[in-house]
């Protein structure tokens, strides 16, 4: 498993699906080919298949071992789920649990799991059918999400959503039962502490409830971002924006916030979908950022 240490926490990467390509103009159909080119030195072969047309993505979770608990940010997308929209989701039936197994951890392990948003690929583990009824996962765990995503796709509330049928199924299968067992804890405000060392900040745009983890252990800092990013790309080109945001403008400003954040902060900047080193440390480089060093990994 890859691992990586800071201060006092143990951050452990757990994937659900490996690294595969998602075609270019699909993923960020309004940006110009001119600049994944100025950019192909650096993105290829990791990010980016010029060849294919493909950026390359991952589905991962974080676990978060520290002061005592066992910590997961994020759910992945989950087995046997109905995604007629999103064939990539659609029916899965993946090792997950048996690649957090050799973590060493057991889903009765899990005291805290902290969805970033509510969308399919961040939430799906949440649950698993039991006799043909979808259960919480991880039974002793607190689910912590946003009010504002929790009442933003909850479709009792009718919203129009810019993912529409991307989200059919997702909240009754993977949100409605863990609050319904009465697992959940829906935060808002300026932020949420979860220990001494964690804390949830707002970070809409992606959704309106996106949220970023900061990690604050000793003299070490990391940034879990979620959807903040879905190329590192977007790094050097923080307005560029994939077609997943629901509000653009609204993304792009959060964008540049965290990213300065963290390169202010020296913060290790670990967004969900990056493949190969995954997490990176940033600067500032006018007024846009490059990265600094890719993670290592043991």
């Amino acid at each position: 498993m890859d691992t990586i240490t800071l201060g006092n926490a143990e951050i452990t990467r757990v994937v659900e699906l490996p690294t595969k390509g998602l075609a270019r103009d699909f993923v960020f159909p309004d940006v110009p080919m001119d600049r994944w080119c100025e950019n192909e030195d650096w993105l290829v072969p990791e990010f980016l298949d010029p060849a294919a047309d493909e950026i390359r993505t991952m589905i991962q979770t974080w676990l978060i071992r520290t002061e005592g608990r066992t910590i997961l940010i994020d759910t992945g997308i989950g087995n046997g789920r109905e995604r007629p929209a999103m064939p990539v989701f659609h029916h899965l039936n993946t090792d997950y649990l048996g690649n957090l197994a050799a973590a060493g951890v057991r889903p009765e392990d899990v005291d805290t799991v902290i969805c970033t948003h509510v969308h399919g690929d961040h939430v799906g583990w949440n649950t698993h059918q039991v006799d043909g009824e979808w259960r919480p996962t991880f039974p002793n765990a607190a689910y912590v999400i946003s009010r504002a995503d929790f009442d933003y796709w909850n479709p009792a509330n009718g919203h129009r959503t810019r993912s529409g049928p991307r989200m059919a199924n997702v909240f009754e299968d993977s949100v409605a039962p863990v609050h319904q067992a009465g697992q959940t804890v829906l935060w808002e405000g300026d932020h949420h502490d979860i220990g001494a060392e964690l804390r949830i900040e707002p970070a809409p745009g992606h959704t309106p409830g996106s949220s970023v983890v900061w990690l604050r252990s000793g003299t070490d800092r990391a940034v879990f971002a979620g959807d903040l990013l879905h190329s590192p790309l977007q790094i050097v080109e923080p307005d560029c924006s994939p077609c997943f945001d629901e509000d653009e403008t609204g993304a792009r400003a959060t964008r540049r916030r965290v990213l300065g954040e963290a390169a202010d902060t020296g913060a290790l900047l670990f967004p969900a979908h990056f493949p190969g080193p995954s997490a990176a440390e940033v600067r500032r480089d006018g007024s846009r950022f490059a990265v600094t060093e890719w993670a290592a990994w043991r």
